[in-house]
């Protein structure tokens, strides 16, 4: 790894775990009474060798043992060992309440921030990576967290609190061992830099293969329809390589700590054995004195092997914070105006707009349009001309480039985005339903509509057909495979029809619904449309002729305008398209 690498993951690992420091900050008083409680456990545990030196300095000579002081001695450290264990089980009651706030918080406010990032960025991470980081990640940061809290407080407090003891017996040794601590220092330092890098990268990696898996799993159908089955394997296999490499070398560098500090702890424990042997035919230390010293020596080193032995833990949970934390600090989408707008009348002004998803690729140039309440406006042309892109325009899930849009007047980018999307509604060719009963998958737009309200709609969009034949009707549970897909087109459908908008957004609305229901469906729409600004997107052509006015579109911009009719009579890119749908191939 190179110099550079090295400062990066370095940096990278401190940085991260100022921020997590930042979320624990929240919880001072459980922070405090922990740290108190890890002082009170060190420090009766440190004065525990105390008390065995001055048990062993009452065996005077051979049969000469004071065995009323000795037992004082000893009933003092049962007792000191009681209060010990007490504050040590409170003080991880409260790290574990701690910890798991902590990751309460930062998941929370992950949920609470991908709501407010723009669709650009959602639409260039996949499902599985942004979940895995709000789960998986969590989860391990987390776990690491918890290892960290049970460790960190305990083990700062033991190393001051054992050089304080050790002063009080012994300057010269004492200072041997601090001499000889920065050895440990060293390594753990230059071992942990490698290893986060590398977890790092195992983080990167499981979130890909979370994403792979969610994606494979979530569309098996299509997978097995393609015979995709070996290529995907193949896929999954790469990137499950690609994992298993990255956790070994990340496993076998962290692994590296914990035997590499304890052997520069084993020669500090040796050196004051050797220092306080021939320090006792002097009589400068008494062999009770040296036998603190040594458990005292073993004390003091324990927090730096504790600390090394979580180090696989701590590096995983730093690297997979720097991922959540990643995602927080994403920039969400523009603030949201509070103005807002009512009594729609739908008349929409599209000036001099260009957008582009990426900066170097031009997508849609110079468009205008001009539309007046009540008109049907239907767009059209091949392919990835930009039909889609105008309606999530117009919707603003993305923000032009250049130009404005305006409705009755009032830019779109100066009205809250809640008072613009519930002035239209909206009709995709991609259904969705949640998991909850018809009701709840119906009254979406409007929680407080009566059941009679809904069966209405329901009857008017020919859903009801249906749903009376559910188990439950209206309170049938449903999940994501209850329904077949026009049957989902028809409940989407019919929560329009129950909120009646002031203007429309028909994306192939009907593509998944059989032919007989369409001309039943499109009659209701007929009857929904009137007063309704509406914009159609259509692939059959034959469902727009009864358009107002019809867009025809290529490479992002508008190159006819005009009523079927219209169109038709000028023979041009719209009339061969038009009648492309209807020529027979021949054999």
């Amino acid at each position: 790894m190179s110099t550079n690498n090295k400062k990066t993951s370095t940096a990278g690992s401190a940085e991260t775990l100022f921020k997590v420091l930042h979320f624990i900050g929240r919880y001072r008083l459980l922070l405090i009474s922990s740290i108190i409680l890890a002082s009170v456990s060190v420090v009766l545990q440190l004065y525990v060798p105390v008390l065995f030196g001055d048990a062993i300095d009452q065996i005077i000579a051979e049969h000469t043992v004071n065995f009323e002081m000795m037992w004082y001695y000893l009933s003092r450290i049962l007792v000191m060992v009681i209060v010990s264990s007490l504050a040590v089980w409170v003080m991880n009651i409260i790290n574990n309440r701690m910890t798991f706030r902590t990751v309460q918080d930062i998941r929370s406010r992950a949920i609470r921030h991908i709501q407010v990032l723009p669709l650009s960025y959602l639409d260039g991470h996949s499902t599985g990576d942004i979940i895995s980081r709000v789960i998986a990640d969590t989860d391990i940061l987390s776990d690491g967290l918890l290892l960290g809290f049970t460790q960190l407080f305990s083990g700062i407090v033991t190393i001051i609190g054992t050089l304080i003891f050790m002063f009080s017996k012994n300057f010269w040794i004492t200072l041997l061992v601090i001499v000889l601590t920065p050895l440990s220092f060293f390594v753990a330092r230059f071992i942990s830099s490698r290893s986060f890098h590398m977890f790092r990268k195992q983080s990167d990696a499981r979130g890909r293969q979370t994403a792979l898996i969610e994606e494979m799993i979530g569309n098996q159908k299509i997978v097995q329809a393609f015979g995709y089955e070996d290529k995907s394997s193949a896929r999954f296999a790469e990137i499950n390589q690609e994992l298993k490499e990255c956790s070994q070398k990340a496993i076998f560098y962290s692994s590296l700590t914990n035997p590499s500090t304890r052997f520069v702890n084993n020669v500090i424990y040796a050196g004051v054995a050797l220092a306080g042997a021939f320090m006792i035919p002097g009589g400068a230390l008494t062999v009770g004195g040296l036998s603190v010293l040594l458990s005292y020596a073993n004390q003091y080193m324990k927090p730096f092997n504790d600390i090394s032995s979580v180090i696989t833990e701590l590096q995983n949970a730093l690297a997979c914070a720097a991922r959540i934390f990643a995602l927080l600090e994403e920039t969400p989408e523009s603030p949201d105006p509070e103005e807002t707008i009512s009594n729609v009348q739908g008349e929409v002004n599209i000036d001099n707009v260009s957008f582009r998803y990426v900066p170097d690729k031009k997508l849609i140039e110079n468009f205008h349009l001009h539309a007046e309440p009540g008109k049907r406006i239907a767009i059209v042309g091949p392919t990835g001309c930009g039909k889609t892109t105008f309606i999530n325009l117009l919707m603003r899930f993305y923000d032009v480039t250049k130009g404005s849009i305006s409705i009755d007047g009032h830019p779109i980018d100066q009205i809250s985005r809640h008072s613009l999307r519930s002035s239209f509604g909206m009709v995709l060719q991609e259904t969705w339903i949640k998991n909850g009963t018809v009701r709840d998958n119906i009254n979406i737009g409007r929680p407080d509509a009566s059941d009679e309200e809904i069966i209405e709609a329901a009857k008017r969009s020919h859903s009801w057909e249906f749903i009376r034949r559910l188990p439950d009707k209206l309170d049938t549970i449903l999940k994501e495979d209850s329904l077949s897909q026009g049957e989902k087109q028809l409940l989407c459908i019919t929560r329009v029809m129950l909120c009646l908008p002031p203007m429309l957004i028909l994306d192939e609305a009907t593509s998944s619904i059989d032919t007989r229901t369409e001309l039943m469906v499109q009659e209701a729409f007929e009857h929904l449309m009137k007063g309704r600004t509406s914009f159609i997107v259509a692939h059959r052509l034959s469902t727009i002729r009864n358009a107002d006015e019809i867009l025809v579109m290529k490479d992002g911009a508008i190159i006819e305008q005009g009523s079927h009719e219209e169109l038709m009579a000028k023979g041009g890119f719209y009339q061969n398209l038009y009648n492309s749908q209807f020529v027979r191939v021949s054999e």
